[in-house]
């Protein structure tokens, strides 16, 4: 069966509303349980990989067990690897309150390990009267965007991705923030050479895997790779590339890990924004040579001795 025909079985094409031309749709009228028969769950799949990110409204039936339940659809669900996850569950709580909580940097999840998240769930439970809202852009669509002799550079390049954070390329960074970021999520150093280029292993499309954790080119001086990174990324968020959704409480957004970056806009200050998000293991990217990424080093931090 075509998946054509297996949306259109299960979901119908009218319920399918694009939020942009190159990423994003909204999918009307489906309520969301871990029960959904199986060829509805192939339906949003299909969707997914179609359209990169799919939202629903009116999910405020979905609590965190049944969050995970629906998410466990997907594949198997892995809590983060650093920053743990809410009390009795996998799922990763972001509260604006709580240092970690604002992800205001374009950036794909996980990047720092191999094996990447390969889809995330992401449900919001407390959203401020105004702002708040998150994009996502569409690195196979940036890919195409490029001139031949840029893509035939960007598929030999390899990049360093690493948890360590520069906080000076940080608009609005928070104490409480890097705090959180020096106790918990670098308490564990990871540096993983990725391709720049990946081969999605379900559509076959080539993605750019770049973002905010990439530190450095393999082979290529500092100087010169900031400005392919800048050229690059600049692809990525391109505003033809991206969609942005405003949310309402008990909405649900589901994305392609491995084909997207996404934005959390800092732009409500110190109202309340709570969202929960369960990942989906990925898999090891591989590069448009056949090779595959590898995490070159993984320490752990020693514990600081008092000698006095």
């Amino acid at each position: 069966m075509s998946a054509t025909a297996l949306i259109d079985d299960a979901i119908p094409r009218s319920n399918v509303v694009k939020r942009a031309a190159r990423i994003g749709a909204e999918i009307r009228d489906l309520r969301l349980t871990g029960d959904l028969p199986t060829q509805t769950i192939a339906a949003i799949i299909s969707l997914l990989l179609e359209h990169k990110v799919i939202f629903f409204r009116n999910q405020g039936h979905l609590d965190d067990a049944e969050q995970e339940r629906f998410a466990a659809r997907f594949g198997k669900l892995a809590p983060h690897p650093l920053l743990g996850a809410s009390k009795g569950t996998s799922l990763l709580e972001l509260d604006s309150r709580r240092g970690g909580g604002r992800a205001d940097i374009w950036h794909a999840d996980g990047t720092f390990a191999d094996a990447y998240p390969k889809i995330l769930v992401l449900r919001a439970v407390v959203i401020p009267p105004f702002g708040g809202d998150t994009l996502w852009s569409n690195t196979a669509a940036a890919y195409l965007d490029l001139p031949p002799p840029l893509q035939r550079l960007a598929d030999e390049l390899w990049a360093v991705h690493s948890n360590v954070f520069d906080y000076a390329g940080m608009a609005r960074v928070r104490e409480v923030d890097k705090k959180h970021f020096d106790a918990a999520f670098t308490r564990t150093i990871f540096e993983t050479e990725h391709p720049v280029v990946r081969i999605h292993p379900e559509t076959d499309e080539r993605t750019l895997v770049l973002g905010a954790l990439v530190q450095r080119f393999v082979g290529v001086p500092k100087y010169d790779g900031h400005k392919l990174f800048d050229l690059f990324q600049s692809h990525i968020t391109a505003p033809e590339n991206t969609v942005r959704w405003n949310w309402m409480e008990g909405d649900i957004a589901i994305w392609d890990n491995r084909a997207t970056q996404h934005y959390a806009v800092n732009d409500y200050g110190d109202e309340h924004r709570v969202v929960r998000r369960a990942t989906i293991d990925g898999d090891v990217p591989v590069s448009v040579d056949g090779r595959r990424s590898v995490t070159r080093h993984k320490v752990a931090k020693q514990p600081l001795i008092n000698a006095g």
